[in-house]
């Protein structure tokens, strides 16, 4: 399933020769470029999930240039999005969109097909647009495709213990779930017991600007 589209929730998409730009990706790029130089391995491969406009994917494969980054998107326009922005940048590192949605059963058997397990998966302002079953299934199929050591990244808005900690996160998470009953912020505890029940051992909790959280897991005992 498609994530879901949330009236007054995200930027405005704007296209500029077949590029897509958000705002919002454009913010919070540099933090999310520094997080992963703290935890992501220095080679091998790296998947994004729902990489949106391919903003992100171009720091990402910048900053980290010993990784081969793989993008993917449900979107067909997000998709030629993405290809636009790496043929504009020129990057060697990043292989052309794959068509794959995060939330549905199966996914990591067709990437484990196509090139095997990865090194490194990342996702970002995900969780929030999903129901509690697909964040499941996602994570659950991430750990599936992860190699032996092989790290989860997840970046994002979470309650923490039970507890909405801003009133910008009461207001977003009401309006969430006034959108879709079945959407909304997922909570912190809640994310880390998922990931252990597929088999990943939590690495680090990392405390992001704008009261967003980077959660990372690891495929095996650290």
């Amino acid at each position: 399933m498609p994530v879901r589209s949330v009236p007054g929730s995200a930027s405005v998409a704007n296209p500029d020769g077949g590029k897509l730009f958000a705002p919002s990706a454009a913010r919070n790029l540099a933090a999310l470029c520094d997080l992963l130089d703290q935890v992501a391995p220095t080679s091998g491969t790296a998947l994004e999930l729902a990489s949106g406009t391919g903003q992100h994917v171009i720091g990402y494969g910048t900053r980290l240039p010993g990784l081969t980054w793989q993008p993917s998107e449900v979107d067909p326009a997000r998709r030629a999005s993405i290809d636009a922005h790496v043929a504009e940048a020129g990057t060697d590192n990043i292989r052309p969109a794959l068509a794959l949605d995060a939330t549905a059963p199966g996914w990591s058997d067709s990437v484990l097909q196509a090139q095997g397990p990865v090194d490194l998966i990342m996702f970002s302002n995900l969780l929030h647009l999903i129901s509690t079953p697909e964040a499941q299934r996602l994570i659950q199929e991430a750990a599936t495709c992860l190699a032996p050591a092989g790290t989860l990244v997840i970046y994002g808005p979470f309650s923490r213990a039970g507890e909405l900690t801003s009133e910008g996160d009461e207001t977003f998470h009401a309006s969430l779930v006034g959108h879709d009953p079945e959407i909304g912020y997922k909570d912190d505890f809640d994310v880390l017991d998922w990931a252990e029940d597929a088999g990943l051992t939590p690495g680090a909790v990392i405390e992001m600007p704008a009261n967003n959280l980077g959660l990372v897991f690891h495929n095996g005992a650290t």
